[in-house]
C-alpha cells in the first residue's frame, strides 16, 4: 500500500474522465450504506463522496439505516439521493429484505458500507444479488468487539468483496482480528473539501464567547465518548493556563445521539471534571456545529487526544483552514500530521507535551502562521477530495474487475 501517491491527471478534466471512464470497466453505479447521518467522521466522509462523486457524474446514493439524518443537510440533492431503510428494532430482520429491493431499484454495482450494522445488513442483502459487490469499511483500530460481533462478521465474510480502510492501523486491525487476506485490504485515507474549510480569521465568533481579542484559543472537536479521551485535553488545559491564564479552550461535539456507547454518561462526567479541575470559566463546550469552519477560524491551535483512530477527519479540516494541530501519536496520525511541519504529535497521555507544544504556538505567533501554511499546503497536496475520490473509485473498479474475472 502506497501512502502518497505522486502521479495524478495533469487537469481537473482528466481527473474526471479517468474516474468515469476507467476503461472497459462497467459504468459504476454504488450505494453508501451507513447506520446514519449523525455528526461523526464516518458520516461526514459518506456525505462527502457522496457530493464529490456525483458531483462527476459517477451516480451515488446513500442508505440509512436510522431516520436520525441531521448531516443530510449537507447532502446536495438529498430528495433524490438519500434513502431511509429504518431500522425499526436492535434485531429487525426485516431491514435485509427491504434493503435487498432498494438495491434492484436502484440497480447498484457496488454496495460500500460503513458502520458495524449497516456491514452485516450490506452483506446480508446482496446474498441474492450475486452482481453486486460488497465492500465493508474499517474507520477505527485497536477496540474490542462484542463476541457476537465478531461472529457476524466472520459468518458473512463470504460475501465480502472487499475492505477499504482509512488507515495503515486498520488494514492492520482487519487482518488481525478477522483474517482479511491482504487482496481484499485496501487503504484511502481521509480526505477534506479544501473549498470548504479554507483559512481565516473569525473575531465574531471570539466575540459572540465573550473571548478577549488577544486571548488564544484552542480547540478539540470531538464527540464525547470514551475514545476522544476529553480528560488529557482538560488536564492539558490546566498546564496551559499557568503560563498562558488567558486561553479559551472549545469543545465541539456532545454525545452520541441515544447515548450509545454510554456516551451521555461520559459527557456528563467530562461536565463535572471541568468544574472540578477549575476550568469552568475557560471551556466552552460548543456543541455540534454546522458552521465548523468558522469555529477553526477562531482557533489558534486545535488538539487531539484520542486514545484510538482511523483518519481523524478533524485533523485535516484543521489543517486546511491553515490551524495547526497536536494529536497523540496513535493509528496514523504521524503520516497525517508530519511533525513539526504541519504540527505535532505527542505520545498517549502525554499533557505535559501536549501543552509545551500547544503553549510554544500561542506565545510564537510567527512560528504559528509559517506552521498553519505549511499544513494547509500539506492538505491540499495529499487529502483533497479529488484524492479521496480517485483512490476510492480506483478500488471500486479492481473490485469489479476481479469479480469479472472470478465469473469468466
Amino acid at each position: 500500500m502506497v501512502f502518497v501517491e505522486s502521479a495524478e491527471p495533469s487537469s481537473r478534466q482528466e481527473r474526471i474522465e479517468s474516474i468515469q471512464t476507467g476503461g472497459a470497466a462497467p459504468a459504476l453505479r454504488i450505494l453508501l450504506l451507513i447506520s446514519n447521518l449523525e455528526y461523526g467522521g464516518a458520516q461526514r466522509q459518506v456525505v462527502l463522496l457522496t457530493n464529490h462523486l456525483n458531483g462527476i457524474g459517477v451516480e451515488t446514493h446513500v442508505a440509512c439505516l436510522s431516520g436520525y439524518v441531521p448531516l443530510s443537510r449537507e447532502l446536495r440533492d438529498a430528495d433524490r439521493f438519500l434513502h431511509i431503510v429504518q431500522k425499526r428494532s436492535k434485531f429487525d430482520v426485516t431491514v435485509v429484505s427491504r434493503l435487498a429491493r432498494l438495491l434492484r431499484e436502484l440497480d447498484v454495482n457496488i454496495v460500500h458500507t460503513f458502520l458495524l450494522d449497516s456491514e452485516i445488513a450490506g452483506r446480508l442483502a446482496c446474498r441474492r444479488i450475486p452482481h453486486v459487490a460488497v465492500i465493508g469499511s474499517e474507520r477505527n483500530t485497536d477496540y474490542k468487539r462484542k463476541w457476537r460481533q465478531t461472529l457476524a462478521l466472520r459468518w458473512t465474510q463470504h460475501r465480502l468483496d472487499a475492505v477499504i480502510a482509512n488507515s495503515n492501523a486498520g488494514m492492520r486491525f482487519q487482518k488481525k482480528t478477522l483474517g482479511i487476506d491482504d487482496e481484499r485490504l485496501h487503504v484511502v485515507h481521509n480526505g477534506v473539501d479544501t473549498a470548504r474549510f479554507s483559512p481565516g480569521s473569525n473575531a465574531a465568533l471570539r466575540r459572540e464567547l465573550g473571548i478577549p481579542d488577544r486571548a488564544g484559543v484552542v480547540g478539540m472537536f470531538a464527540s464525547f465518548k470514551k475514545q476522544k479521551n476529553h480528560l488529557m485535553f482538560f488536564r492539558a488545559a490546566v498546564r496551559i493556563r499557568r503560563d498562558h491564564p488567558e486561553t479559551h479552550f472549545l469543545c465541539v461535539g456532545r454525545e452520541l445521539h441515544g447515548g450509545l456507547q454510554s456516551s451521555d454518561r461520559y459527557m456528563d462526567e467530562m461536565k463535572e471534571a471541568i468544574v472540578s479541575m477549575g476550568l469552568g470559566d475557560a471551556m466552552h463546550l460548543l456543541g455540534n456545529r454546522d458552521d465548523m469552519c468558522d469555529v477553526y477560524q477562531a482557533c489558534d491551535v486545535t488538539a487531539l487526544t484520542s486514545v484510538r483512530e482511523g483518519t481523524p477527519n478533524v485533523l485535516l479540516e484543521s489543517m486546511a483552514c491553515g490551524v495547526p494541530v497536536v494529536a497523540t501519536d496513535i493509528s496514523d496520525n504521524h503520516l497525517v500530521v508530519p511533525e513539526g511541519r504541519s504540527g505535532h504529535v505527542v505520545p498517549l497521555e502525554d499533557d505535559e507535551g501536549m501543552a509545551r507544544r500547544v503553549a510554544h504556538l500561542l506565545g510564537e505567533a510567527s512560528a504559528r502562521q509559517a506552521m498553519g501554511d505549511e499544513a494547509r499546503r500539506w492538505v491540499e497536496a495529499e487529502f483533497s477530495v479529488d484524492a479521496l475520490a480517485r483512490k476510492t473509485v480506483k478500488v471500486y473498479r479492481e473490485v469489479l474487475a476481479r469479480r469479472c474475472r472470478g465469473q469468466a
